[in-house]
């Protein structure tokens, strides 16, 4: 699958510390929220994935980081359209990955076929 990643090492660690200073907010704040377990358990998620990226980056570069979050992307199971309740990791992770194709300026046809490639919950 090709794409071009325009953005530096330090331009997407920049941007993924700036996403993990915004779920770590949202740990936080989860006892305020209607359904704090839930809340609490869709940030540290996205927290996870932030850190992932960004040790992947630095390590391997920002085709590296990019590679592994298609690849991460694909092999998430497909939860859209259940219960907002269930499933908080798997839509967390889904929801930072698609922050990061975001940030990064990821051509939306390529997020589409890695989408498209997505098993449903078994």
């Amino acid at each position: 699958m090709e794409f071009k990643v325009t953005l530096t090492t330090e331009e997407i660690v920049r941007g993924l510390k700036h996403y993990r200073r915004i779920a770590k907010q949202d740990v936080l704040r989860a006892p305020e929220t209607p359904n704090p377990e839930v809340f609490r358990r869709h940030a540290e998620a996205r927290r996870e994935v932030y850190a992932k990226l960004a040790e992947v980056a630095e390590r391997e570069g920002p085709e590296a980081a990019v590679a592994y979050a298609l690849e991460l992307y694909r092999s998430l199971p497909f939860v859209t359209g259940t219960p907002e309740d269930q499933y908080p990791e798997i839509k967390g992770q889904e929801n930072a990955l698609e922050n990061f194709f975001l940030m990064i300026g990821l051509d939306p046809k390529v997020r589409r076929e890695a989408r498209k490639a997505r098993k449903p919950l078994q």
